[in-house]
């Protein structure tokens, strides 16, 4: 079952275009080492439509973005955990650092981001796509207490 939810990239339009009348969410990230945190962030960006596709970042845009060392589970993994939650209808990695593309492919009526940005801290690049497609910005409060930086020292002690 959770393969089935894993999309290719080249495969990311295809969304909207099999299933036009429904309201995509769309939501991106490493997702490196899952936790509670990410589960509630996903479960309530479900509730904002009717499908929620998760752009997932690949290992080299993860080790671009964050650094040597990282990300601790590949692209596969990372995928594949995903894909096993049952708030997130399709998994799509993506290569580019930013996902202005994917964006404009999948066509989301709605974007979600967790509390730890703001619109004003989104990507401005990425914020000009979500304009240009008429896609709503929803930033969903942060679970608190949860994240991957405090799991990783959790860990290191």
């Amino acid at each position: 079952m959770a393969a089935t939810k894993i999309l290719a990239r080249t495969k990311a339009s295809e969304v909207r275009r099999l299933q036009p009348d429904k309201t995509i969410v769309f939501t991106n990230g490493c997702f490196d080492i899952l936790h509670t945190g990410h589960v509630r962030y996903l479960a309530q960006a479900k509730k904002l439509g009717d499908l929620l596709v998760v752009g997932l970042n690949s290992d080299a845009s993860v080790r671009e973005l964050k650094g040597e060392g990282r990300p601790l589970n590949s692209q596969e993994d990372r995928a594949e955990v995903m894909a096993a939650l049952e708030a997130v209808d399709y998994v799509i990695i993506f290569e580019e650092k930013r996902v202005d593309s994917l964006l404009r492919e999948v066509h989301p009526e709605v974007y979600a981001k967790g509390g730890d940005y703001t619109v004003d801290s989104l990507d401005q690049g990425e914020v000009a796509v979500l304009q240009e497609i008429g896609a709503k910005i929803h930033i969903l409060p942060l679970v608190r207490g949860k994240s991957t930086t405090q799991l990783m020292e959790a860990i290191r002690k």
